[in-house]
């Protein structure tokens, strides 16, 4: 397979003046304002709020643009944005989550295997950079075809209450 490259070099200014934009807050990241903050008090998990499974300082919820589906996202409930400044009992719940999150997957989406990962910083990809979060998506051998590929397009089999009942009855400890 071949690679086109396509030369766009009016992007390097854009990409100065944004990146100084954001350091110097010039874009809002405070926890008022952030979807995660909303999420972590959002009342009990269901499918309105599409939390999977929450605790005292860490949370899984279905990620509302997803690229597979099961798609989820683990967060510690702080407004934080940089792993080194997460409390060492935050770091240990955000493993646990996501611990549970990758059980909970296998177990209702028998995947061939999992992407598990974290864009930090904008610049990584992060579309909420000042909240951390992880990923954690069910891969199946062959699940990248011709929409995806060649239209751009995702084909979601099932919806996001379909896929939040799947991961809540499957995660560890559900009754």
């Amino acid at each position: 397979m071949s690679f086109e490259t396509l030369w766009a070099g009016w992007r390097s200014e854009y990409i100065v003046e944004a990146t100084a934009r954001e350091r110097a807050g010039g874009v809002r990241h405070d926890a008022a304002s952030c979807v995660f903050c909303r999420l972590a008090e959002s009342g009990p998990p269901s499918e309105e709020n599409l939390v999977v499974w929450r605790g005292e300082t860490a949370f899984a919820v279905m990620n509302a643009y997803p690229y597979a589906s099961g798609h989820m996202l683990v967060l510690p409930r702080r407004h934080v944005g940089v792993l080194g400044e997460l409390s060492e009992a935050e770091s240990a719940a955000v493993w646990s989550v996501l611990r549970g999150a990758v059980s909970a997957t296998e177990k209702a989406y028998d995947p061939d295997g999992l992407n598990i990962g974290a864009n930090l910083g904008r610049a990584a990809g992060a579309g909420l950079p000042a909240h951390l979060h992880l990923h954690v998506l069910p891969r199946w051998s062959g699940d990248t075809n011709f929409m995806t590929s060649i239209g751009g397009t995702r084909v979601m089999p099932e919806t996001l209450q379909v896929a939040w009942k799947k991961l809540s009855e499957a995660w560890p400890d559900a009754t």
